[in-house]
């Protein structure tokens, strides 16, 4: 082959090198999908993924809101995103792994301490008042009330003067600013916020509900059997409100509640890189203190809760293996992500460079047969102008001469000549052209000569340019 075309393969081969390096250090672009999009989680991850792109990190989100965390869960499920902000009670998708716990709401129920109510199963017959929050939080309720074989009662039943059945209890939606009224109206006995216990909602319903009751006294209603209701309803959670956590005095609570709880969780999709993902959890947690300036959220995050890796990856809401890569300090080097490929290509390319070897000495071969050709008939003319008798026979070996020259030089115009090759060349057309002209001073003493040695020079100071 030419120079030219070797100077353009290799450029080629440098330019694949320089691309699959771009390549494999250009950030990974994951879609996530955060719902609600006014909620405190959209926040946080907008805030996140604006931390990602300044501080020029490997991995970069592109967020895309939605109006609910059922439409975010639903984005996933779908594999419309990579990730999204789920909460398991509303959809759990089945393709999604748990990377964090972004926060924790629990099931806060308080009465007047007059009411008399104590545990959930003391809501038979009773009404209760839920601050709604989220579409999904009367079936939540709804939810635990079949645990316990309760029957939500009808408006027809709620409205009424009457008590309700037993095993009937009446939920009533109700506005956080309604809830002292609601009480004092009797129109609930209890009131129920589906929220973190340190939100301010939260402290404002049990203001409410305190306001509410003669001795501002509150009671706590515990759901003891969390546990249990996790068995049956995994997607909900066992959660301890610890003593005091409302404050005052005396404080509040005065011994610790036993509740249920959901959670709202950042999931991704099982097909998603686990060296992506353990890159997002790690700068997630390493920038918890810069977030939370920006998104107070932040605060209340937390890992999923675990034993053992394999019981990380099997539990009832699993979790991604890169999670837990970042969890183990386990992720992947460089080195242990692309081993098997640093092998194989070396283990290809010696058997490729071997090959290319192979065939470029049969294409040098191949070049060597075309002059070895030329040279065996030059030899063959050498032999055929020593016994020629006639001038026309010289003549036509001439022409023939001629016709071998042209093909050299035009060969050599297209391929690299060894230059023993073009010594050998030399020395057979000198030679040929030599017993031409002698033949011809031998058949016609009067011709002249010297011109065919001409020739030969001539193509002796071509050839080598011609390299």
């Amino acid at each position: 082959m030419r120079r030219e075309w070797l100077f353009v393969l290799l450029a080629l081969g440098l330019a694949a090198v320089a691309g699959l390096v771009a390549y494999l250090s250009r950030p990974t672009v994951l879609t996530v999908a955060v719902g609600p999009r006014d909620g405190a989680e959209a926040a946080l991850i907008e805030a996140y993924a604006k931390a990602l792109v300044r501080n020029h990190e490997d991995v970069r989100l592109l967020v895309t809101p939605h109006a609910d965390v059922r439409d975010s869960a639903l984005a996933l499920q779908k594999n419309r995103a990579d990730l999204a902000v789920v909460r398991p009670d509303v959809l759990l998708p089945d393709n999604g792994l748990t990377l964090a716990i972004l926060h924790d709401e629990a099931l806060i129920v308080a009465a007047p301490s007059a009411a008399e109510i104590e545990s959930f199963s003391d809501l038979s017959t009773r009404r209760l008042g839920i601050v709604v929050r989220h579409d999904a939080d009367l079936p939540f309720v709804t939810n635990l009330l079949d645990f316990y074989d309760f029957k939500p009662a009808t408006a027809a039943e709620i409205a009424a003067s009457e008590a309700l059945g037993a095993g009937r209890v009446g939920l009533v939606p109700i506005k956080a600013n309604e809830v002292t009224q609601a009480l004092e109206a009797k129109r609930v006995d209890a009131v129920a916020v589906v929220a973190s216990p340190a939100a301010k909602v939260t402290l404002g319903v049990l203001r409410a509900v305190e306001a509410a009751s003669p001795e501002r006294r509150i009671t706590f209603v515990g759901v003891p059997d969390g546990k249990a209701i996790t068995q049956r309803l995994p997607e909900l959670q066992a959660v301890t409100v610890s003593a005091g956590t409302f404050g005052g005095r005396p404080k509040r609570p005065e011994e610790d509640v036993e509740t249920v709880g959901v959670s709202y969780r950042l999931m991704a999709r099982g097909a998603v890189s686990r060296v992506a993902v353990a890159s997002v959890v790690q700068h997630l947690f390493e920038w918890r203190s810069r977030l939370a300036a920006l998104a107070p959220i932040a605060n209340a995050m937390k890992p999923p809760d675990y034993d053992t890796t394999v019981t990380a990856t099997s539990a009832r809401l699993p979790n991604h293996p890169g999670a837990v890569d970042y969890f183990e300090r386990e992720q992947q080097t460089f080195l242990d992500r692309y081993e098997d490929w640093i092998y194989l290509l070396a283990f290809f390319g010696g058997t490729l460079g071997s090959g290319i070897a192979w065939l470029g000495q049969r294409l040098a071969r191949k070049r060597r047969e075309r002059i070895d050709v030329v040279l065996d008939r030059l030899l063959d003319i050498l032999a055929e102008a020593r016994d020629a008798r006639e001038v026309d026979k010289l003549d036509e070996l001439t022409r023939e001469t001629d016709a071998l020259i042209a093909d050299v030089v035009r060969h050599a115009r297209e391929r690299t000549i060894d230059s023993r090759m073009i010594s050998a060349l030399i020395l057979a057309i000198d030679a040929v052209n030599g017993a031409l002209d002698d033949g011809r001073r031998a058949l016609d003493p009067g011709a002249s000569g010297g011109a065919r040695s001409r020739t030969a020079r001539l193509l002796s100071l071509s050839l080598p340019a011609a390299e």
